[in-house]
């Protein structure tokens, strides 16, 4: 089990760090070469920076049983059926369960947005969404989690 991160974007980079310390799990953190991220625990991987190639690069290294943190949802449909977890930096588990839903709603909302409509501003993040995305990770880790595989 390895923790994998799209950071381009992703708050919570320490409290994923501070799970994965406690468990002694490998920590990936992939970005394009726009960002500059340091780390002392992690591995930094760039890629490119042309559209999506942090998202193949993931897609590419995922294993069974990795933890993929990423709120795209492209990602985590892609990772799912390689039998790895996916949460978003929320704490949010997609399981396939749910990736269909989550992915036909984005569908809507671009749809609206490309005529000309408004869709709702995402929350701003706050600490309890640090938790939950500490807890879910734990559960994760900790093997309480593994019906979001089935």
């Amino acid at each position: 089990m390895r923790i994998i991160v799209d950071a381009d974007a992703c708050p919570g980079k320490e409290l994923i760090e501070k799970a994965a310390r406690e468990n002694e799990i490998e920590v990936i953190m992939y970005c394009d070469t726009n960002h500059v991220l340091t780390s002392d625990y992690s591995t930094i991987i760039y890629a490119d920076s042309g559209y999506q190639s942090v998202d193949m690069k993931i897609v590419n290294a995922v294993i069974k049983d990795d933890i993929v943190i990423t709120q795209d949802f492209g990602v985590a449909a892609m990772v799912l059926p390689k039998k790895a977890y996916a949460i978003s930096p929320k704490g949010n588990i997609y399981s396939n369960e749910n990736i269909e839903r989550l992915l036909f709603e984005r569908h809507i909302s671009q749809k609206v947005r490309k005529g000309g409509g408004k869709t709702s501003n995402h929350k701003k993040r706050n600490k309890d969404d640090d938790e939950k995305l500490y807890i879910s990770l734990k559960r994760i880790i900790e093997g309480s989690e593994k019906w979001s595989l089935e």
